[in-house]
């Protein structure tokens, strides 16, 4: 038996990728984005194949997801801001609800979408995280759309 592999392309020359921050918590969703941006801008990703929007909180990046999908003009998506846990069950509503709209776009179009919207403890634990899941978001990004444009090539042309 012969086992195929694809290796990783974390190349993103030609790779249009679509961006929605949350406002909420702005300080860590702008630290999520710089490092996003910059990772994407070492993977080969041009500044103007990039189309970054900004939306009110987590609970409304699935919407704005959605519209970019629908459009077919994006090769992978990225969600960008932070949950930050509070006195009330606020946190994990917003936490659950953001977080599965999300992985529904992904599933619903076909399109990678990277996570990248912190849920913390507290402000200290998402500013420690940023830079690290901004960057992580990005190479996400590529390295799904390089795979899913790879495997549509397996598909047969009548299909």
């Amino acid at each position: 038996m012969t086992v195929g592999t694809f290796e990783s392309n974390m190349q993103g020359e030609d790779l249009r990728i679509g961006i929605v921050q949350a406002r909420f918590n702005e300080t860590v969703g702008n630290g999520l984005l710089s490092s996003c941006l910059a990772e994407l801008k070492r993977l080969g990703v041009a500044d103007e194949d990039i189309l970054h929007v900004t939306v009110p909180g987590a609970l409304e990046v699935p919407l704005a997801l959605q519209r970019m999908a629908v459009t077919e003009q994006f090769d992978a998506l990225i969600a960008l801001g932070a949950v930050i846990r509070g006195e009330t069950y606020h946190f994990e509503l917003v936490s659950n609800e953001s977080g599965a709209g999300i992985t529904r776009i992904g599933l619903d179009y076909g399109i990678p979408v990277a996570n990248a919207i912190l849920t913390t403890e507290n402000d200290a634990q998402a500013e420690v995280r940023m830079a690290e899941k901004g960057a992580d978001a990005a190479r996400v990004a590529v390295e799904m759309a390089n795979l899913l444009m790879a495997l549509d090539e397996l598909v047969p042309e009548d299909e």
